[in-house]
């Protein structure tokens, strides 16, 4: 009896050295897409650290990425939405810019800015509605819809505009301004306003029904809709936050630089897709994070400066934009049997 009991003695530490470190990998294997772009991010750094240190060892490198990252931050993630449910949009870089434009038009009008950010969101958030609309109950290939939606509004804003753009510099000394893009202790406050819509996004995805029902019907809408869910709804939902997203984007964007112009959001296109599929986000549907697409975002967001930090010509932006796609993609067709 006093052996067995020294011998139950002698292996009882052994669970409690190893729940932490199981704990850890547990982790790191349910989050590994998001984890993998952490360290690709850290990488990257490393090597432009290397190449240039005294630019990526100063401060204002940083700050001035980060002034504008939130715009990228307020389209990705609502991506890995669309891009999860098994959808695709290319629509959101034209939402954004009309959205920015009803708010230049109200600022120009005398409106109040606060009531022309709620009426910019509202223009996203409708428009987002309605492409989904397009998408879902008209079954038409989202790929498609997008496209031509994304055409149809830009042509709209050039053909009422005729190109001009809106300067609104009465905006430089507002509340508004420094409210949602002042500095805080040297930080923009924009980042805390997109770090706020990242958690809600996170919240949403991972800890709310509709991150659930996306889930499910990303991965199969037929089981879902046998399940009782309206997968039409979910998919319009998905369009709908993107679109919230866009406006909150263009609202950003026009405080920023106190003027609007017709062109806002057509460089974000490409960078906004490649942060969601760099961040971890597959192809196929059912599976998303919203930490790797934020984290694909700062990513794309500092490839850039990175090359011209570097030395080199911004000619090799396009080339490694799209080398870091293509591996992406490779890594998730590897992976594909772990996450099934």
């Amino acid at each position: 009896m006093s052996v067995s009991l020294e011998k139950t003695e002698a292996a009882a530490p052994a669970p409690v050295v190893q729940a932490p470190y199981r704990a850890w990998r547990r982790f790191l294997m349910d989050n590994r897409a998001a984890a993998g772009t952490v360290v690709v991010f850290v990488a990257m750094m490393s090597v432009f650290m290397v190449a240039s240190p005294d630019v990526f060892m100063s401060w204002d490198i940083y700050n001035s990425v980060l002034v504008t990252l939130p715009v990228a931050l307020c389209l990705a993630v609502p991506l890995v939405f669309i891009v999860t449910v098994g959808e695709i949009d290319l629509s959101f870089p034209a939402t954004m810019g009309f959205s920015a434009w009803i708010f230049a038009l109200l600022i120009q009008a005398g409106v109040s800015p606060y009531l022309a950010i709620v009426a910019a969101l509202g223009t996203g958030l409708l428009l987002g509605l309605g492409v989904g609309a397009l998408v879902v109950y008209a079954s038409l290939s989202s790929l498609i819809a997008t496209l031509g939606m994304n055409y149809m509004l830009r042509g709209l804003i050039l053909i009422v505009t005729q190109g001009k753009s809106i300067a609104l510099l009465d905006l430089r000394d507002s509340d508004a301004a420094r409210l949602f893009t002042g500095d805080v202790f040297g930080l923009p406050v924009q980042m805390l306003w997109a770090v706020g819509f990242v958690t809600l996004a996170w919240l949403l995805f991972n800890r709310h029904r509709f991150g659930a029902r996306v889930h499910v019907v990303g991965d199969n809408p037929d089981s879902a809709a046998q399940m009782g869910i309206d997968t039409r709804r979910v998919r319009v939902g998905t369009f709908a936050f993107m679109g919230l997203g866009a406006g909150l984007a263009g609202v950003f964007t026009t405080l920023v630089n106190f003027t609007w112009w017709p062109t806002t959001g057509d460089g974000y296109l490409l960078p906004a897709i490649a942060s969601v599929f760099v961040g971890g986000t597959p192809t196929w549907g059912g599976i998303g994070t919203i930490v790797g697409g934020a984290f694909g975002a700062l990513t794309v967001a500092f490839i850039q400066t990175g090359i011209v930090a570097a030395g080199l010509s911004g000619f090799y932006v396009q080339f490694f934009n799209g080398l870091i796609i293509i591996l992406a993609l490779l890594g998730h067709r590897w992976n594909q049997k772990r996450y099934r």
